[in-house]
C-alpha cells in the first residue's frame, strides 16, 4: 500500500460523494448508467473506505499531537504524547495493512467473476511451429478436429483469414466461434501442441516430432468501442489465395492491416468484396489490440490468468499426439487418452471437461 493507492480511493470517495449529491438534488432523476456504474463501485470499495477514514482520522491525531509537542515545555506530557504517538503508529499501520488485505480480497472476487462470465463468442488461431511441412499438415488435422468438435456440440464457426503451404495443409488460420460461454470452455486449448509421428515423406521410417500454436482469444465486447487512429494503420490489399474463381484470382479483394504502434495484424480473404474484407479485417485488429491491452494488465494481476500465445517451440507443449501409439497425452492434467483417432474426429469432450476442476480452482 502506498500514497498512490490512497489517493486513488480518495478519488473514488470525492466521486461517489459528488454523485450522490447530484441524485438528492435531483427531483426526477433517472438512474443512467453511469450512476449504476458509481453505486457498483461503492459497494466494492465501501470497505475499504471505511478503513481509509479509520487511517485518515489517526493521521489527523498524530498531526495534532505533534503540534501539541512543538508548544509544550512539559516533560510529562511529551512522554504522554509519544506514548500516544507510537500507538497511532501502530494503528495506522494496522489500518494501512487492512487496507491492503480489503484490496485484493476484491480484486480476487472481481477477477472470479470476470472467470465465471459468459463470453458468447471466440478466436482461435492456429500457426505452424517447428516441423516445416509437417507442421502445416497438423494445422489442417486441428482445425478439421475442433469444427468437427463444434458441429457436435452446436456451435457456430466462421473462417476470417487462412494462409495455405505449398505442399500440404496450413501455415496459419484464423477462425472465430459463437456458442454458449465457448470462450471459458475452449480457453485451455491455448498452447502448444505437438504431435510425434513418422510423416508421409520420410523414407526411413523414423519417428519425426513437430509442433504447432493454438490462441485462444475472447472476441471483443460489441459494446466497447476501440478508437484507432486512420494514419497509424497501414492497409495493403492482395490477390486472394487458393480457390474461388476469377475475381479471387485476379482481383485485390484480400485486405491486410498493420496497427503501426503495436505491429499488430489482421488479414480477410473470405469476402469477394474489398470493402467486407476491410470490415472484417478492422474488427478481427480491434479484437487484437483489446487482447493484447487485456493481457497487459492480466500479466500485472495474476500469471494464472496470463493468455498464453506460445512461439511454437516444442519444449513449451501442453498436450501430444502419439500417432504410433495412438495416444493424446496432456501434459498439464499429466493424463493420457488412448483414443487418438475419435479425439482427431472431434470426439475432445472428455478432455475439455478434465479442466472443469481447474476452473473451480481458480
Amino acid at each position: 500500500m502506498n500514497i498512490k493507492n490512497l489517493h486513488q480511493l480518495k478519488q473514488i470517495q470525492i466521486e461517489i460523494k459528488k454523485n450522490n449529491e447530484y441524485f438528492l438534488l435531483t427531483n426526477n432523476y433517472k438512474p443512467n448508467n453511469k450512476y449504476l456504474f458509481l453505486l457498483k463501485r461503492y459497494k466494492l470499495y465501501k470497505n475499504i473506505m471505511d478503513i481509509y477514514k479509520k487511517y485518515k482520522n489517526k493521521k489527523t491525531d498524530i498531526l495534532d499531537f505533534i503540534e501539541l509537542a512543538s508548544e509544550s515545555q512539559d516533560e510529562q506530557l511529551l512522554k504522554s504524547i509519544n506514548l500516544e504517538l507510537s500507538i497511532l503508529r501502530e494503528k495506522i499501520k494496522k489500518s494501512l495493512k487492512e487496507i491492503k488485505k480489503e484490496i485484493k480480497k476484491e480484486i480476487k472476487k472481481e477477477i472470479k467473476k470476470e472467470r465465471n462470465k459468459e463470453i458468447n463468442s471466440a478466436i482461435i488461431e492456429l500457426r505452424a511451429g517447428t516441423g516445416g511441412n509437417e507442421a502445416c499438415i497438423f494445422v489442417e488435422e486441428i482445425l478439421r478436429m475442433y469444427t468437427m468438435y463444434f458441429q457436435e456440440v452446436s456451435w457456430k464457426f466462421q473462417l476470417l483469414n487462412y494462409t495455405t503451404n505449398s505442399y500440404k495443409g496450413y501455415k496459419e488460420v484464423i477462425i472465430k466461434i459463437y456458442g454458449k460461454n465457448v470462450y471459458n470452455i475452449l480457453k485451455y486449448e491455448s498452447g502448444v501442441h505437438r504431435v510425434q509421428r513418422i510423416p508421409e515423406t520420410e523414407a526411413q521410417g523414423r519417428l519425426h516430432t513437430s509442433a504447432i500454436t493454438v490462441a485462444v482469444l475472447p472476441e471483443i465486447n460489441k459494446k466497447v468501442n476501440i478508437y484507432l487512429n486512420p494514419e497509424e494503420i497501414k492497409r495493403e490489399s492482395f490477390r486472394s489465395r487458393g480457390a474461388g474463381g476469377q475475381n479471387v484470382n485476379k482481383t485485390e479483394t484480400a485486405i491486410r492491416l498493420t496497427h503501426l504502434p503495436t505491429g499488430i495484424i489482421a488479414e480477410c480473404q473470405e469476402e469477394r468484396s474489398q470493402h467486407k474484407n476491410l470490415e472484417k479485417a478492422m474488427k478481427v485488429l480491434k479484437d487484437r489490440i483489446l487482447n493484447f491491452k487485456i493481457r497487459k494488465q492480466i500479466k500485472n494481476i495474476s500469471t494464472k490468468r496470463k493468455l498464453l500465445i506460445s512461439t511454437g517451440d516444442r519444449s513449451g507443449k501442453i498436450r501430444t499426439y502419439n500417432f504410433h501409439k495412438g495416444r493424446v497425452t496432456d501434459h498439464r492434467l499429466k493424463k493420457s487418452f488412448y483414443n487418438l483417432e475419435e479425439f482427431m474426429n472431434g470426439k475432445i469432450e472428455n478432455l475439455i471437461n478434465s479442466f472443469k476442476y481447474l476452473k473451480k480452482k481458480d
